[in-house]
């Protein structure tokens, strides 16, 4: 049997095609799923998809009639994917439920410090070689208040990290961790966590609940020079009420490795062509801003456990077996 992988990365194929090499062949593309590609998967019972492949109701009834019956998504996230419409088909539908959360904690810390301490424009300036101080300085974090927003697995690596850095922490969650509490976290209200951080980092999941969970009355909260980091999804955050609040000078740095409409932008090559995102185009310019695209995960360790993982839901598909990665069941 063969399996289309869709929205392959370059690094990422080997990892693919080595985890399945004794089990199933795999066409793996760098093209992600959507309306004009869905007929490439004709004929082929499962699919590989990644985040930022379209699974809406179109979408997959073009699958189903193609005479797709599994859709094995290659992340955690799957607000790409409309599962009452999977169902309503009967197509099952797997995730990966766990994976490293070091690479997307350690990612966050990154962005963080680099805002901080001026590190891309430091870079620029000494390959022109000017090697002046001028607007680079930065601050000790050592002492001061981490917030972190959702305090599952990713959150708790964050807290550690900030834990090391010495650094009070502020949590906030549906539920409390003990974990992040015996770090000294204490939990608080999302208005006091914004109001009181220096340093924020957002690691909950998209929902509709979560949806812009920073708008622009939570944007006003925070501290002039406060430090925002979102490494989880860009729907999080009202991006067009961040860049208000950037136009007015405000926050010390923003570090952004998601943004809220990045679907057909990020893992693509756009430096040809015009951006016609007025938001995101505006977002890059400020100085204190650093975007990338969607890499937090991407370390060969968390990568190597996506595709292991999505290997065994395949697996655990065709035995009829069910595991707790399965959003759908099969029918």
């Amino acid at each position: 049997m063969e399996i289309v992988a869709f929205g392959v990365q370059a690094d990422e194929k080997p990892l693919i095609e080595q985890a399945f090499r004794d089990h199933h062949e795999v066409r793996s593309l760098d093209v992600f799923l959507n309306d004009d590609t869905a007929p490439i998967a004709a004929g082929h019972e499962i699919i590989c998809t990644s985040v930022n492949c379209d699974l809406g109701a179109s979408v997959l009834r073009a699958l189903a009639a193609g005479g797709t019956r599994m859709v094995a998504q290659r992340s955690t996230g799957f607000n790409n994917i409309d599962l009452d419409v999977a169902a309503d088909l009967g197509l099952t539908v797997a995730r990966v439920s766990y994976y490293s959360p070091y690479s997307v904690a350690e990612f966050a810390w990154t962005l963080a410090m680099a805002v901080n301490r001026r590190i891309v424009r430091a870079s620029t300036r000494t390959r022109d070689f000017d090697f002046r101080l001028d607007g680079l300085m930065g601050r000790d974090l050592h002492g001061r208040t981490a917030g972190v927003l959702g305090t599952g697995k990713i959150g708790e690596a964050f807290a550690r990290i900030a834990h090391g850095f010495g650094m009070k922490l502020l949590g906030w969650d549906v539920a409390e961790n003990p974990a992040c509490m015996q770090l000294g976290m204490k939990y608080v209200p999302k208005e006091r966590l914004l109001a009181e951080s220096d340093l924020i980092s957002l690691h909950v999941p998209l929902m509709p609940e979560t949806s812009r969970l920073i708008d622009a009355a939570a944007l006003k909260t925070m501290k002039d020079d406060a430090i925002l980091v979102n490494s989880s999804r860009g729907g999080l955050i009202d991006t067009a009420a961040l860049v208000a609040e950037l136009r007015e000078g405000r926050f010390t740095g923003v570090g952004l490795d998601v943004y809220e409409a990045e679907a057909g932008l990020f893992f693509l090559d756009k430096s040809l062509q015009a951006i016609e995102d007025d938001t995101l185009a505006r977002l890059v310019t400020f100085p204190n801003v650093l975007v990338t695209s969607h890499q937090a995960y991407y370390t060969r360790d968390a990568v190597g456990q996506i595709v292991d993982t999505t290997v065994r839901n395949v697996l655990d598909y065709k035995a009829g077996r069910r595991s707790e990665n399965v959003l759908v069941p099969r029918s």
